[in-house]
């Protein structure tokens, strides 16, 4: 690691900087100032109480945070000699979904980080700097990372890979006391006060505020949330009840020990019978860039929807305009897409668009879309998406431990001393 002590090693525009005051460490021909790292010691140790995290001894934690502001000025200056850009539309939408994931409104996000004593501005440079990050060290380590489909066959084949893909429940209950010597006369007005119950809780949300607030009732209700649970996980009353359950259903009345049970399944992940929606569509995309503001880029997008809509191929417009290099030279023709594959505002507005329908332009991270959408289908999934799911869990493995390997790369070969 290129790490020296003494001034004289480091050439004589650095050895002009002793005249500065402040400075913790020198990164190739860049400075970090004691004030950068001392506010970065102060948000760690803020998060780490806020978190109830137990503190490390000072001086690991004062390392680590020198690391680490270290680490970041060696990837920006690799971005910004790539000229890898945050444009202020992108800053802005993440910073939308920030505040959006907090439950506000962007302006009410800033008015709660200055309302703490907090600067905007400092989130705003915070953010854009973390995306150029992202996109540094994605673009230098995720084309190095492979992962074989005999490696997703082995995964599958062990015990964690069957344990991780299979599937998981989200389910509720509810439970009115039974005696187990209950009467014969009582079993049956039970049973039938569940049944029409099962019927009036049967729309929208009628049970989960049931669950939350029983209403009067001649029975003393309880039950509530169970969370999500592997099916070897389930009560052993619901093993068989819950498996056979659609997404929103309610179970019949389930009778156990405790009494009569209504068993609702809020949603399902993994394991067989995946039954999902796709859609194939057709897009056009339009980037603003430096010769074409934000403004511009959503006019053409309009024009163009407008040819189509004239009657002109869109196919042939993707061809000519889009600028999503892979799709456009397929007539912008992404195949069977299912839930999750495409950014939220493009899903979004796939899904509100029907099939044979042309959408109004919507704007997502990337630049303009234009969708057409062709048509909808509902596939089984499951081996596909167990596999994808395997996929995505070895890659993502994979992809820490390369991108440790890059950055201990990347450290090493940079010029670092330490004043501290």
């Amino acid at each position: 690691m290129a790490v020296l002590c003494c001034w004289g090693l480091a050439g004589g525009a650095l050895a002009q900087t002793r005249q500065l005051e402040g400075v913790v460490a020198i990164v190739d021909d860049d400075i970090i100032l004691a004030s950068e790292y001392q506010d970065r010691m102060r948000q760690v140790t803020e998060n780490l109480a806020r978190q109830k995290i137990e503190m490390p001894p000072q001086e690991v934690l004062a390392r680590q945070v020198l690391d680490r502001l270290i680490l970041e000025r060696i990837q920006l200056r690799m971005g910004d000699r790539a000229g890898v850009r945050i444009s202020d539309e992108q800053l802005n939408e993440a910073l939308t979904n920030m505040a959006r994931q907090n439950g506000a409104s962007l302006e009410q996000f800033r008015a709660q980080i200055e309302a703490d004593g907090g600067s905007y501005a400092a989130v705003r440079e915070q953010v854009r700097q973390e995306m150029i990050l992202s996109r540094v060290q994605q673009g230098n380590v995720r084309n190095r990372v492979q992962v074989t489909e005999q490696e997703v066959d082995d995964y599958l084949a062990s015990e964690e890979g069957q344990k991780r893909t299979a599937a998981v429940y989200h389910i509720g209950h509810l439970l009115l006391p039974l005696a187990t010597d209950a009467t014969m006369e009582q079993e049956r007005a039970a049973m039938a006060y569940m049944e029409g119950l099962r019927s009036r809780l049967a729309s929208g949300t009628a049970f989960e505020r049931f669950m939350r607030a029983p209403d009067k009732t001649p029975y003393a209700f309880t039950g509530g949330d169970l969370g999500w649970r592997l099916a070897g996980d389930l009560p052993s009353v619901f093993l068989e009840t819950v498996p056979a359950l659609e997404t929103g259903a309610i179970s019949a009345p389930v009778r156990s020990a405790s009494g009569l049970h209504l068993v609702k399944l809020f949603e399902k992940r993994g394991g067989s019978g995946q039954m999902t929606q796709q859609t194939r569509v057709r897009h056009i995309l339009i980037k603003p860039s430096e010769v074409r503001s934000d403004a511009q880029a959503q006019q053409l997008a309009t024009q163009l929807r407008a040819r189509v809509l004239a009657g002109e191929d869109f196919a042939t417009l993707a061809r000519e305009f889009s600028e999503d290099i892979g799709s456009a030279r397929e007539g912008g023709d992404l195949g069977w897409t299912s839930a999750g594959q495409m950014v939220p505002e493009f899903e979004q507005a796939m899904n509100q668009t029907g099939a044979g329908e042309i959408s109004a332009p919507v704007r997502s991270s990337f630049g303009w879309h234009v969708l057409q959408v062709e048509e909808r289908r509902t596939q089984d999934l499951s081996d596909e998406m167990k596999r994808n799911q395997a996929r995505n869990i070895l890659f993502g493995q994979k992809y820490d431990d390369e991108l440790n390997t890059w950055l201990q790369k990347i450290r090493d070969e940079a010029f670092v001393e330490i004043k501290i």
